[in-house]
């Protein structure tokens, strides 16, 4: 399938494409504007906010509050806020480099995002103007405080069958419910809730701390994120005028799900710029330990994790970029002038949501292996509350659940791309896959080719055999969910590195060899989940047949895995940080 290089990747389509064809966005590629900010940031959060991270941890909401103030001077609470409502409206990419910096402190990370997306994007993308006027000015300064509400005690996963109410009376709407795990409730100035007109027609509000009717409940005590407020929100009779309803009547479940997209796309990212910070101190905590009368880190199986570490970073920030390059991309044809700007924009972000899960499943689960890795290498050190990585363990389980679970986001990544295959423009799986064996004579290009090619003939067998039906599976479709993450991973840290490569990058070697290592360690899984979802789903009539036909294919020629991990950790090591930096 060719690309038409005018129009912006289609999302999904990554599958259809040959190894390594499709433009893609890297960290090495962003404007000197994107930079200065970035830099910015990172000043304020090592000069702010982790001298302070002890208070922020003990929930000190008025140091929050503060804090959230300093960066709306500094512009950064505004950064995807139009300019006419008092923002920067820069791009993504601005926004992502800027979210690595703030998951350095995990809480206030929280605090942050809740507020600068969740809670202020359904504002800029749904609002009319008069709601964009009064808001948007005083969350872009930090003034004011946002919230989202949609979670309830009954509705977590389930978000749309929420109970709240919502009825129009004397001018005024009236709502009634509570709403549960509402970040940044302790002291939120503005809440974006979300209830039910008349009890069927899920909506959205605009709700002031100051309206009648509407308390929040105890701090919750948390395993994690312990610096962040997280309560419930209480509305009984809360009474708010009629114009507060945002985008609409029963508008609730598009601006939730599209909101929920933008904090996906968030959580990758922030999830990179944490375990870099991991690694950072693990590096030189196994330069100090020694054992043996040598230092931790000349030892094989602790390089083995520290390399490990480092993949894991550089594949999460190959995704992300990759991911909001796109994006990017399709916003940049969208204008705030249009009447329909808003619209326009939010449905550019839903052309990802695809993407979107897959960088927050990705990056997620990795951040959490990353921090598994660091309590191993501290040792007993590691399980004390007196050194970092028992806070980062604690902190980092989070995202796992943040932003919809990472089970509801793998069948939602499946649901998308079967949904696009059998659509009007459907993408043909059959034939993509026989056209994935035209391999490229790159060994990594030819890895990621034989991933496609391999998981295409697989999941084009499922949808024959079953169509829409597979995703009644669960399991099934969490597989085919897999067996994407793996070569959308795979393929953004290949290509990224191959750019290094050509532009002479001081670390394309590095690069390289982080790339070969996440290569070969994917095809190995992707083998692993092909034979297992042939297993589960194909007739007993071809089983045997497409088991055959796998075995067949060609594989990509090992690696010495070893050699590349020592190398890595030693190039880790003579730095003692994770050297590859956009900032």
């Amino acid at each position: 399938m060719a690309q038409d290089k005018t129009q912006p990747v289609r999302g999904g389509s990554f599958m259809f494409h040959p190894a390594g064809s499709l433009p893609q966005a890297t960290p090495e590629e962003n404007s000197e504007e994107a930079l200065a900010i970035a830099e910015a940031a990172r000043d304020f959060v090592n000069g702010e906010i982790l001298p302070r991270d002890e208070e922020i941890d003990h929930l000190d909401l008025e140091l929050t509050r503060e804090l959230l103030a300093k960066a709306g001077d500094l512009g950064i609470l505004g950064i995807e806020v139009p300019e006419a409502y008092g923002g920067l409206d820069l791009d993504k990419k601005t926004a992502l480099l800027v979210l690595e910096e703030m998951a350095k402190q995990a809480s206030f990370s929280t605090s942050y995002t809740a507020h600068t997306s969740i809670g202020t994007m359904p504002i800029v993308y749904f609002g009319n103007h008069e709601q964009k006027a009064k808001y948007l000015p005083k969350l872009a300064s930090g003034e004011w405080c946002a919230a989202y509400a949609l979670t309830e005690a009954g509705s977590g996963s389930d978000a749309l069958g929420a109970k709240a109410t919502a009825v129009l009376q004397d001018g005024h709407w009236v709502l009634n419910g509570t709403k549960a795990w509402i970040t940044n409730a302790g002291f939120a100035d503005v809440f974006v809730i979300f209830a039910k007109i008349n009890g069927s027609h899920l909506s959205a509000f605009i709700v002031e701390k100051t309206d009648p009717g509407i308390s929040t409940g105890a701090e919750e005590k948390k395993l994690g994120i312990k610096g962040s407020s997280t309560r419930t929100v209480i509305l009984e009779n809360c009474r708010i005028p009629e114009d507060r309803l945002l985008g609409g009547k029963g508008k609730g479940a598009r601006i939730a799900l599209g909101i929920l997209t933008v904090g996906r796309f968030k959580l990758g990212a922030s999830s990179v710029g944490a375990g870099k910070r991991v690694l950072e101190y693990t590096l030189k905590y196994a330069a100090e330990r020694t054992q043996f009368g040598k230092p931790l880190n000349a030892f094989g199986l602790i390089q083995q994790k520290l390399a490990n570490m480092a993949m894991r970073i550089f594949v999460g920030e190959s995704m992300s970029f990759r991911t909001i390059g796109c994006l990017d991309d399709a916003l940049a044809l969208t204008s705030w002038e249009s009447e329909t700007g808003g619209a326009d924009k939010m449905k550019a972000i839903d052309e990802y949501a695809m993407e979107a899960s897959m960088s927050k499943v990705w990056g997620s689960e990795a951040l959490f292996a990353t921090a598994d890795d660091a309590v191993q290498v501290f040792g007993g050190a590691g399980f004390s509350a007196e050194y970092p990585p028992e806070k980062i363990y604690r902190d980092c389980r989070i995202n796992r659940i943040f932003e919809g679970t990472n089970e509801i986001n793998r069948l939602l990544i499946a649901q998308t791309f079967l949904k696009r295959c059998g659509g009007a423009d459907g993408l043909p799986l059959a034939a993509a896959a026989a056209a994935a064996l035209d391999l490229p004579k790159d060994d990594l290009l030819r890895t990621v080719a034989l991933s496609k090619a391999r998981a295409l003939k697989v999941i084009a067998l499922a949808q024959a055999e079953h169509g829409p039906k597979i995703l009644d599976n669960q399991e099934a479709a969490a597989r085919i969910s897999n067996l994407l993450l793996e070569i959308y991973a795979m393929e953004s840290a290949v290509v990224r590195a191959q750019k290094m490569v050509e532009t002479g990058h001081r670390w394309a070697g590095l690069a390289l060899d982080m790339a070969t290592l996440h290569a070969q360690e994917a095809w190995n899984r992707i083998q692993s989940e092909a034979r297992m979802l042939a297993a589960e789903l194909a007739s007993d009539s071809v089983l045997d047949t497409l088991v055959a036909d796998l075995l067949a294919m060609q594989a990509p020629a090992p690696v010495a895995l070893s050699i590349l991990r020592r190398s890595i950790a030693q190039a880790l090591v003579d730095q003692g940080r994770y050297p590859i930096s956009a900032v």
